[in-house]
Parts: C-alpha cells; structure tokens; sequence
C-alpha cells in the first residue's frame, strides 16, 4: 500500500529520515555482498568467495539449508537457505551473515531469471568495530574464500570452440574434468633431468612476490621436443597434477586471427597451463619471415590476374594467427594477464621452429624428451611389472644404449598380452623388440649428429 499509494518522492523522504531514526538507537552497521556487479552483470568474486567461505559454517550451524546441484559430479553443495543468518568471529569479534533474496514484483519470463532475482549476502556487526572488519576482516574471508575454492573445485581440461559458436550460451572454452593419472613419480625419465624439473616449476608457483619484485609477468614457458612416443603430453599431466593446475588444450588451427587469439586468452584463468601441442604443425608459423620474402619475389612476377586468383585463395582461408600473434600472447603485453601461467610449447622436429618463437624469455626452458634410457625403463619396469631389479635388466640396459625405442614402445611390450602372462615372459619380449629395432639399422644418432642439433639449440638461444 505504501509503495502504491504514495508518491515517489514521499517514500524516499520517509525511508530516509525512517533510517536516521533507526540509527540513533540501533549501534549497528550493516554491509551488502550483491551476487552480480558491474556493466555487464558478472558474477561478484566478492560474493562466490563469500559463498566458499560461509559453506561449512553453513552446515554446522544454521538450522534451513538449500542443497545446490551437483557440481561437476561432485556431491551436493550445502548452503544456508535464503534469510538465514549464521555467526563467525574474529579476532573476539562477533560478527552475522545473513543470506537473502529479492524477488521481482511481477511475474514475468526471462531467459536471464539472475538478473530478475537478485541474491546478497548482508554483514552486520558493531558500529565500533567498524575499522577493523573493513581493513582486515573482510580481506581475510576473501583469502580463505578463495583458498576453499581452490582446493575443492574439480581441475578441468579446456580445449577452444570455433569462433562461429561463440555466444551467450555457447562459451569460447569448454571443458571435461581433468582426471589424467600421470605423476612425476611414474614419468619414464632420467631421475635428476625430473628433479631439476620439478624443483623448476616448484620454485614457480612460489615465487609471486620475486616476479613482482623484478616487474616481470608471472608467467613461464616451455618447450617440450622430442621425437613421438617420448612423453611429451605425459610431462604436461605430470606438471598439472603436481601444481593443481587447469589445462588449456589451444588448438590454433580453430581460431581466424589475432583477435579472437587473444579473446580466448583474456577468457583464461589464473593456476593454469596454456598447452599448444605440435606448433611446428598447427599453422605455418615457422620460417613466415623467409616465406614473405619469397611471396614478395613470386607476386612480382605474376600477372594482375594471377596477383587477384591468388589473393582471393588467401582471404579464404580459414586460419589467420600469425607469429607475431602467438609471439605477443606468450610474452608481449598480452601475456601478463591473468598471472601464474605456464606456456607450453611441444615439437618433435626442434629444428623447424622459427628462433624467435623460442629464445630466452619466450621459452624459459627448453626440456628434450629422448629415446628410453636405462633410468627410464626401471620406472616403467615399476609401474608395469611391480619390480626394482631381475636378471634380465643387464642386458635389456646394455640394448638400450644401442637403440632408438621410445618409452611408449617399451611400455607396449611390458603390458600383459594374455591373462597370467609372468614378468620374465614380458621382459624377454622386450629384449626381442629392442635386438629386431636394432638389427633393423635404428641404431641411435652419431656424435655428429648429436653435436649438430646441440650447435642449433645453441644458436636458436642466442
């Protein structure tokens, strides 16, 4: 009655004065958390931190709770109901959360119900304490917000959706939980090349406060080259499941140009490893230096009509992402978004990537996945076979030494082929593999050879 028979202007002069009068008996400040902020109705941070934070209190000490659908398959999310109110303290502070929601006064249909129906949380305590939950309270609940968030939420695998999907209910990534078993501990892999790695990536996620400190973008890259079959996507899961990161799987060949490149990176979160797998293969990247150089020679001696065939051919292809692109995104302006991001780059043919793309601050460290060693083995012979040592590891190491077989050719030959095949069976069906690879000429690469690549990673580093 009040709000429809009395002018707009008379309800805010009562609800103002209404208020003074309150306050002068009431020793009260009250502060809202509204659930979207800003232009565009985004989600608070504020309020999800706020949600995480209130979640176990929640269950412990409010009497209405709301169940929340299952979330990723996880179990159910337990909340306190709406115009509930639970007690925290700090510091012997008392302070109450209320959860509340208001509803629009007409019924009406919307494909957007958040922006009608709008949720807050409401923070009361004493107006003497007012300092103190402002300057250190709040600050604190959003840290152990976010840090709940952090260790609950289920780590995802990203990979990009066309541009031409991108809309309100089509994101620009989509996802599956990441539940890839791979570790450090069963990576086939020389075991201090693994510890420098780990001590690496381990000295990253720490080190917030050192990179600001030298003003440079909390970010690192890698590059990952080896020939197929060595590890590379493994190492990738490894250093996911040791840091607890997400994994962002780009697929260039999916995105038109330079824009919509960056799009998908501002659209990226923070904890988070960008993969790009086989960038020597994704886009004509490499060598786009050299190939301008001769596309300016070839069109000079076309025709007209030649020049237009050509052009049109060009403006039809679907990919348009250039080096300098990618090269912005890993390291330029671009790249310092979002902070603790790793950059990972894999190839199998090192040599054909342009110098550019992997110099010193681009890619931090360049980590080359080799043919299976002795070391290697051993931990394949553990996760397989459940063994440390057998008579046959002499022979089988002095035959690595002398061939070319990837991890997973080995890892092929210790898996059971039939039901109740023994240990000894698998091993000795290794060592015919690794005589029948070695007879067959792949023996591994000379000196020479060796000497070379190592002159060429040398050069492309400087």
């Amino acid at each position: 009655m009040f709000r429809d028979h009395f002018p707009q202007h008379l309800q805010d002069d009562i609800q103002k004065y209404g208020r003074k009068l309150v306050n002068f008996a009431y020793p009260y400040s009250q502060i809202t958390f509204d659930e979207f902020t800003g232009e565009y109705m985004r989600r608070s941070e504020a309020f999800t931190a706020i949600e995480n934070y209130l979640s176990d209190k929640s269950v412990v000490s409010a009497k209405r709770l709301k169940a929340d659908a299952v979330k990723d398959g996880q179990s159910l999310v337990l909340s306190m109901d709406y115009h509930e109110e639970v007690a925290d303290e700090f510091n012997g502070i008392k302070v109450w959360w209320s959860s509340n929601r208001t509803t629009p006064r007409s019924l009406q249909f919307s494909l957007f119900p958040a922006v009608d129906e709008k949720r807050y949380y409401k923070l009361t305590f004493h107006n003497r304490h007012k300092q103190i939950i402002t300057e250190s309270y709040l600050a604190w609940v959003m840290n152990e917000g976010k840090a709940i968030k952090q260790n609950n939420r289920l780590r995802k695998l990203y990979t990009n959706n066309p541009s031409k999907d991108w809309n309100g209910f089509n994101p620009k990534w989509s996802y599956v939980a990441f539940e890839h078993p791979a570790s450090f501990d069963t990576l086939a892999m020389d075991a201090n090349k693994k510890q420098e790695i780990i001590n690496d990536i381990n000295k990253f996620k720490m080190g917030r406060d050192y990179y600001q400190s030298i003003a440079k973008a909390w970010k690192r890259g890698y590059l990952l080259y080896g020939p197929p079959g060595t590890g590379k996507s493994t190492m990738i899961a490894a250093m996911a499941n040791h840091l607890e990161y997400d994994v962002y799987d780009l697929e260039l060949t999916a995105i038109k140009d330079n824009t919509e490149l960056r799009r998908l990176l501002i659209d990226t979160s923070g904890k988070s490893i960008l993969v790009i797998e086989d960038i020597d293969c994704s886009l004509e990247l490499m060598g786009e230096r050299e190939s301008k150089k001769r596309k300016i020679k070839e069109d000079s001696d076309m025709d007209p009509i030649s020049k237009k065939v050509k052009k049109e051919m060009e403006e039809t292809t679907d990919s348009k992402v250039t080096l300098s692109g990618v090269l912005n995104c890993v390291d330029g302006l671009w790249s310092s978004y979002g902070g603790e991001r790793i950059i990972i780059f894999t190839t199998n043919y090192i040599e054909n990537l342009d110098p550019a793309l992997i110099r010193r601050g681009r890619m931090d460290l360049l980590i080359e996945m080799p043919f299976c060693c002795f070391e290697a083995f051993k931990v394949l012979a553990k996760n397989y076979l459940k063994i440390n040592s057998h008579i046959l590891f002499e022979q089988i190491g002095e035959l690595l030494g002398k061939t070319n077989m990837t991890p997973a050719e080995v890892a092929e030959n210790l898996i059971p082929k039939f039901e109740g095949e023994n240990v000894e069976l698998r091993l000795n069906r290794l060592i015919e593999a690794l005589k029948a690879t070695k007879n067959g000429g792949a023996c591994r690469p000379n000196q020479k050879r060796k000497r070379r690549n190592s002159n060429l990673i040398n050069k492309k580093k400087k």
